[in-house]
């Protein structure tokens, strides 16, 4: 399967800059795959389409200010490090710019000399293993100085850095936002909680697997960076619970969807607590053991998000809806509309 199959043009202005004033005021693409219709809703609308029983599975991940920008100690060079694990105490692997001018032992300082950070190894494809020269907690460090680690293709600035959490978001290590979730409130999640369906927390920090393109011509040989997750064991029973009942798991976005996928990998028929490190990469042909319903928002062209939506509800008919979107002008990407897409 070659990666420009998932290519689809887009025009600009589409790409959402801004988060609306209220979150569940975006717009929803319903999608059923056994019967390929298509309809519009706003996202508000999706008490509608729950039902009692079902699992409404979230993942509650915090965004950290993962973005660093500082100086080359002794030639004052511009460097810039994304935070995408933490992988000792004060050692984390990140995504370096300019990667080729940031070699082993370069010495990085953010702020007013308020952070010093070195380089103790090269990776491939512009990641580093720095290490943090600080007896503070990292992430409390970062607080003040690093930045949110917004998409390169939101240009505007956000003034309210909650507005790239969820509502939800408890524990603390994405790099990115589980964009899915941005739509909910918490007026919302009471309202369908109330209506007996189950709120169920899973926990996937989101890192480069998630959002780094595929530079492949060949989908196969594209291969994705693992990411931890976390299931507690009164999630896994509540999941087994529903699906024993026979109600759904719905999933709210692609990273819940492939914390599930990554748990049932063992083959077994329940989901079991635990965590782990996920490389699992979803493509056309991946038989979904769990998911019977995702949300998830509008993803990049060729990205491997997209040819998991393609996985799950079909390529050519997630391709055609994606052409209904643009002609319809919904709001594409991070702060964009959502889809619902049943199985």
């Amino acid at each position: 399967m070659k990666t420009n199959e998932f290519y689809y043009e887009l025009p600009e202005h589409l790409i959402a800059q801004h988060p609306l004033e209220k979150r569940d005021q975006s717009r929803l693409l319903t999608l059923n795959a056994k019967d390929r219709t298509i309809e519009h809703y706003h996202f508000s609308d999706i008490r509608h389409l729950l039902k009692p029983g079902d699992g409404l599975v979230i993942n509650n991940s915090r965004v950290i200010p993962a973005r660093l920008i500082g100086r080359k100690r002794y030639t004052n060079g511009r460097a810039e490090f994304l935070l995408l694990k933490q992988t000792q105490l004060n050692q984390w692997e990140v995504l370096a710019k300019p990667a080729k001018r940031i070699k082993t032992g370069t010495e990085v300082i953010f702020g007013k000399n308020d952070l010093r950070a070195v380089v103790r190894e090269e990776k491939d494809e512009g990641l580093r293993i720095i290490e943090f020269m600080t007896d503070r907690p990292v992430l409390e460090v970062l607080e003040e100085l690093g930045e949110m680690p917004l998409p390169p293709y939101i240009h505007e600035h956000l003034e309210d850095r909650e507005r790239y959490q969820t509502v939800y978001s408890r524990h603390k290590g994405s790099a990115a936002a589980p964009t899915a979730g941005l739509h909910f409130t918490k007026e919302l999640l009471e309202e369908i909680e109330n209506m007996g369906v189950s709120i169920i927390p899973v926990t996937l920090h989101v890192g480069l697997g998630t959002f780094r393109p595929v530079q492949a011509e060949d989908v196969e040989a594209h291969e994705m960076h693992e990411e931890y997750y976390e299931i507690s064991q009164e999630s896994a029973d509540a999941m087994n619970r529903i699906k024993t009942s026979g109600g759904r798991i719905v999933a709210v976005g692609t990273t819940t969807c492939r914390t599930l996928e990554s748990a049932m990998c063992s083959g077994g028929s329940s989901i079991e607590e635990g965590s782990d490190w996920t490389r699992l990469f979803i493509t056309p042909g991946y038989q979904f053991r769990w998911v019977d319903v995702l949300i998830t928002n509008f993803h990049l062209p060729e990205s491997t998000l997209l040819m998991l939506v393609s996985a799950f509800a079909g390529k050519d008919f997630v391709m055609e809806s994606y052409r209904q979107a643009v002609d319809a002008s919904y709001r594409f990407f991070s702060f964009g509309d959502a889809m619902w897409i049943e199985r």
